[in-house]
């Protein structure tokens, strides 16, 4: 039965409040409609919720809809719709239709279009195991793609490469990401620190100031350690950067900066991990352009860096 109540405090809330903000991705008409959805479903409630998981769950058959047949099929009302059109940055309906059209046939026509939502079972050959992961994180990629404002990437990167000092946050998976983000730096000489201990890490922001850079990283944007971390980091005047996958989180709203990753959830591979591979790709991005605008200094310390090892590479033909 389709319903004809007003949406109430869910609807102005997407539309009214913080969609303005740099940090919503609701409010940005363009490529990535279902990316920006599948990174704000969370945060609807009521009708508008209704109307976003329908068209997540098929969008190719919500695109192929009619306004009163989408609004029949989410138990909802054309002006709701309507509505649902407005919070995405849309003048109508029928520019909904196409932006999600648009995106699936990109999608089909790059051939990764398995079946993400099907569970893995016990008795899947590998073959078709790799091909669900493939095609999980070749989504997930498009997604983050669509989702990175590489302005923020850009002022993220002005940041390091000024930095007399970067440190970077994170717990469990993330902290395992960090690490990997320290390492690129140190290569090229910038001066950063992984921490994953909430008591060194609060000492070490303790000490940081301006010019320095705190960078966390959360898929949740929830995680209570990493927040803590960053904040701490931002009272001593630190430019804070976060990396998440829900631009209204705690992380994301205490901090300067906002890259965000988007991901998609297999079998044995909950959205924090699955979250793993978009987060190294915006950090890559990140590294380099971070390198780019130290390129004098970063090409010496690489090179330098490279030659302290090589001594300690086997030689061909030396391994019996």
């Amino acid at each position: 039965m389709v319903e004809h109540e007003v949406d109430g405090a869910a609807g102005t809330a997407v539309v009214d409040a913080p969609t303005a903000d740099r940090r919503s991705v609701i409010g940005a008409p363009g490529d990535g409609v279902l990316a920006r959805l599948r990174a704000e479903v969370g945060e609807l409630t009521g009708a508008l919720r209704r109307v976003a998981e329908h068209v997540l769950s098929d969008p190719e058959a919500a695109a192929r809809a009619t306004i009163v047949e989408l609004a029949e099929r989410s138990g909802t009302s054309p002006a709701t719709i309507t509505r649902f059109c407005r919070a995405l940055g849309f003048d109508g309906y029928a520019d909904l239709r196409l932006g999600i059209a648009a995106e699936t046939g990109r999608a089909r026509s790059a051939g990764w279009t398995v079946d993400i939502g099907r569970e893995i079972q016990p008795g899947d050959p590998l073959e078709r195991v790799l091909d669900q992961i493939m095609a999980a994180d070749t989504r997930a990629m498009h997604d983050t793609a669509a989702l990175l404002d590489l302005a923020e990437v850009e002022r993220a990167a002005v940041a390091i490469a000024g930095a007399s000092r970067v440190n970077i946050f994170g717990a469990s998976g993330s902290a395992l990401v960090g690490e990997e983000m320290q390492f690129s730096l140190h290569r090229i000489g910038v001066a950063a620190w992984a921490w994953s201990d909430i008591h060194s890490g609060l000492a070490s922001a303790a000490l940081l100031g301006p010019g320095d850079v705190a960078l966390g990283i959360s898929h949740t944007g929830q995680t209570r350690e990493t927040i803590e971390m960053l904040a701490e980091g931002g009272s001593r005047g630190a430019t804070t950067v976060a990396l998440t996958g829900f631009p209204r989180s705690p992380l994301a709203e205490l901090a300067d900066v906002v890259l965000l990753t988007a991901s998609h959830a297999t079998t044995f591979r909950p959205d924090a991990l699955s979250a793993r591979h978009p987060q190294l790709v915006v950090l890559d991005l990140l590294y380099i352009a971070v390198a780019q605008r130290t390129h004098d200094r970063a090409h010496a310390a690489f090179r330098r860096t490279a030659q302290a090892v090589d001594g300690h590479k086997a030689a061909k033909g030396t391994i019996a």
